[in-house]
């Protein structure tokens, strides 16, 4: 479920289910993006511009965002790239039309589609793939530790995230 954070120029929105807690977002800026605080996204912490940067770089789709100044939404481009990560998901950018499990169907500019087979979240990834071993080729992708992500070997359960209560 996804829920918005509104700002005066930037709303921005996270859906918990989508997140594979790669933290783009808390290293992009902590004045917007804070664990600890509730709620933990401040949109106008920072200008609109930054917000909407930091967002793009949500490699999920976890975090999209909705301009409210008359600036430019995110451009998803002409076409769609998928590109498979080592022992991971496919990541996938460009203009993704998904159905929920609920049919709904939803347009997002990026996603982490689950390859392994063993996502509580499918279509979307949840790091299942850690926790039994999926390997596959793919291309590198650097994960670095964070207060959401304490280990690279286990996938984040949805329980244990701290942005579950906001």
């Amino acid at each position: 479920m996804r829920k918005v954070y509104r700002g005066r120029n930037i709303e921005v929105s996270f859906d918990l289910d989508q997140c594979v807690h790669i933290a783009e977002c808390l290293r992009g800026d902590p004045a917007v993006f804070q664990l600890r605080r509730r709620p933990w996204v401040l949109p106008d912490e920072a200008s609109a511009d930054v917000v909407a940067q930091v967002v793009e770089r949500c490699p999920s789709g976890a975090l999209q965002y909705r301009r409210l100044d008359g600036a430019s939404q995110e451009d998803v481009g002409s076409s769609t790239t998928v590109t498979p990560l080592r022992d991971g998901p496919l990541l996938v950018k460009g203009r993704i039309e998904v159905t929920r499990p609920d049919g709904a169907v939803e347009t997002l500019p990026r996603a982490t589609l689950c390859r392994c087979g063993h996502s509580e979240h499918a279509p979307f990834c949840d790091n299942t793939h850690l926790a039994i071993k999926f390997r596959a080729p793919g291309a590198a992708y650097k994960i670095h530790l964070s207060q959401v992500r304490y280990r690279l070997d286990r996938p984040i359960g949805k329980s244990d995230d701290p942005r579950r209560i906001d």
